[in-house]
């Protein structure tokens, strides 16, 4: 009988070690869903070159003003923004970004090239404009909050954010050590004390894919009074774009920082 015991402990534990091992293996494919090349008649593409990638910039150029960086989520066709974003942020350029192995961009994702694109990008868009604000959606916030602690930007827009990886891969996988086997851990509460600049972040009621409490946790990272927190109600982690108060609280908040910055340059 102990035989038998020690035989199933040995061969669950074996699973498990199987189990890790596969995890670690993997996790890059259970985190990054690339999408194929889209074609997209209402913007213009660049091409920007970064530690040897060429990356697919869908762009939007409207003079010298304010520009927006989006980076979007996980799975997400950026193109296919381009139409609400020309009409919401009417007075911005518009700069979307396919990251490494996304939409006709090379290489494969991982948290160090997402980072460095997402700079590299940035350094190119400020030889052409002074002001830029960063927006991410879903996976593409800890791009954005990672930019915003290290650039000087004019606002921050968040939507269905993270405090980490860690702990979204924890919530999905809680008997499993998830901390010591991640290669991309996106801690975007360590960068949140850093930002400065006003920050709206939008979050849905039903989210049935970032548990409430971990976008709680990164909200609760910025400094008092910098970051907005509005929940969109009724909506899920997929259909919170689709609500009238997103659409009009996300203008409002970009409208006010043109008025600010013309302020400040008044």
């Amino acid at each position: 009988m102990i035989r038998m015991v020690a035989w199933i402990a040995l061969l669950a534990g074996g699973c498990y070690v199987c189990l890790c091992l596969y995890l670690y293996v993997r996790q890059r494919s259970l985190l990054y869903f690339p999408h194929p090349p889209s074609r997209c008649e209402d913007a213009a593409v660049h091409w920007l070159h970064n530690h040897g990638q060429r990356l697919k910039i869908w762009t939007v150029e409207r003079g010298g003003g304010p520009a927006l960086i989006y980076f979007g989520g996980n799975a997400e066709d950026v193109s296919q923004n381009i139409p609400f974003f020309k009409q919401t942020a009417s007075q911005y350029s518009l700069f979307l970004m396919n990251y490494r192995g996304f939409g006709g961009s090379s290489g494969n994702p991982s948290e160090a090239g997402l980072y460095a694109d997402g700079l590299a990008l940035y350094d190119w868009i400020r030889t052409q404009h002074r002001r830029i604000v960063v927006m991410g959606r879903s996976l593409g916030t800890g791009i954005a909050t990672y930019l915003a602690s290290k650039r000087e930007i004019a606002g921050l827009v968040l939507v269905t954010p993270y405090s980490s990886i860690t702990a979204l891969a924890a919530a999905y996988y809680p008997f499993m050590p998830v901390a010591p086997l991640l290669k991309d851990r996106y801690e975007s509460f360590r960068r949140a004390p850093d930002i400065t600049v006003p920050v709206l972040v939008m979050t849905a009621e039903h989210d049935e894919v970032i548990p409430r409490r971990i976008s709680d946790e990164l909200i609760g990272s910025f400094q008092p009074g910098i970051a907005e927190n509005l929940i969109i109600s009724g909506t899920g982690h997929n259909t919170i774009e689709q609500s009238a108060v997103y659409r009009s609280r996300l203008q409002q908040f970009l409208a006010g920082l043109i008025k600010q910055l013309e302020g400040e340059e008044t």
